[in-house]
């Protein structure tokens, strides 16, 4: 019996093409430039203990869904914090203290980034402030005081936990370290992002000569998907064809391309894709988003148990791969765009594709890992 021929139905939500779709290369660099883009890589490639995270193949994936190529970013082996996230908010750091021991740095988290802060201010010697809701569970809570960070629980929702971050930062004269853009506060969320593109730069050197036909982006608030848009108006030549996933509990940026507006989504539960459950997209990624992605597709919870298992299990290629929650999206929504005929004609998926997916974390909380491969 093959992955796809056990009765299962593998399930997607909604799916629209944008409207608006315009892949300006000038405009998506007037966003984040060709020279912080550089400057991210030239800084984080240096950091000790830096070396590139696996690109893996799918092979097994790939000829059941008749394509040419599928790879697996796979940013479980991103320094010692298992997530892209590792990228954005150690570089924002490094960027906003300048050199100073004495600032102190806060941000308000669902459990990766703030690790990245916490991390980053370890690094420099810095003093760290985190912020999480009471969604957040106490293992990635512990993670990020394990890495020397004062923890504070907020009651609500990230929301919530974002506003006493502020309110505390401005009383206090704390520096924030945030990857949400808001008015009068854009440039240090554009320093995650750059610090993000550091993974679209490592791919073009893996993939030579090969060209990515398509990628799967994951989106929450869209910094990372925005950040790999700018990586490729960077390094690529050919443009591949851009498809956003998210939970269909919170598809802020499917909503906001529909509209061609920003569109704020009242989440009315989490999803399991809990660094994914967003209910409005951040300024600064928007201006890249809103013409450049092509496609958007959003998903049940369904699935991710069953992705991460097959993952963990070597059932898409050759390698066990460690997979989070917020890593088996991608893999879903390419096995139902191929699984229905429609999408599959409409994306030109085809014998000829060569698709790039991000696993965007490893088991960034191992018992919430184990509970869900363990189904």
């Amino acid at each position: 019996m093959t992955i796809l021929s056990n009765g299962h139905l593998w399930k997607h939500s909604e799916f629209i093409e944008n409207k608006n779709f315009s892949f300006d290369k000038k405009k998506i660099l007037s966003s984040l430039s060709v020279k912080e883009i550089d400057d991210a890589f030239s800084c984080i490639s240096n950091w000790e203990g830096y070396s590139p995270t696996p690109l893996l193949e799918l092979n097994k994936l790939a000829n059941e869904l008749n394509l040419n190529k599928i790879f697996y970013k796979d940013e479980s082996k991103r320094f010692d914090l298992k997530s892209f996230k590792a990228l954005g908010g150690a570089y924002a750091v490094e960027k906003v203290s300048k050199g100073n021991k004495d600032i102190v740095v806060a941000t308000a988290t669902a459990g990766n980034h703030g690790r990245s802060v916490a991390w980053g201010a370890r690094r420099l010697g810095l003093r760290c402030k985190i912020f999480i809701s009471e969604h957040v569970t106490n293992a990635r809570g512990k993670a990020m005081a394990d890495l020397g960070a004062d923890v504070i629980k907020v009651e609500g929702n990230y929301e919530n936990s974002l506003i006493e971050c502020i309110k505390q930062s401005t009383q206090n004269n704390w520096q924030i370290v945030q990857d949400v853009a808001w008015k009068d506060y854009m440039i240090v969320p554009k320093y995650t992002m750059a610090g993000y593109t550091v993974m679209m730069k490592e791919i073009i050197n893996q993939i030579k000569p090969k060209k990515i036909s398509h990628i799967v982006l994951q989106a929450g608030v869209g910094g990372m998907a925005a950040a790999m848009i700018a990586g490729i108006a960077r390094y690529l030549e050919n443009i591949p064809k851009i498809i956003i996933v998210e939970p269909d509990s919170a598809a802020c940026v499917m909503e906001s391309i529909k509209t061609g507006k920003i569109e704020k989504i009242d989440i009315e539960r989490e999803s399991l894709m809990g660094g994914m459950s967003c209910g409005e997209v951040s300024l600064v990624p928007w201006e890249i988003l809103k013409n450049s992605v092509r496609y958007c597709i959003s998903l049940p919870d369904d699935d991710i148990a069953k992705t991460m298992k097959l993952l963990a299990n070597a059932g898409f290629g050759d390698d066990k791969i460690i997979a989070g929650e917020n890593s088996a999206p991608g893999v879903i929504s390419l096995i139902t765009s191929c699984e229905d005929v429609k999408i599959k004609e409409k994306i030109q998926l085809n014998k000829e594709s060569n698709v790039l997916l991000i696993g965007c974390e490893g088991d960034t909380d191992a018992e919430m890992y184990q509970k869900l491969i363990n189904q």
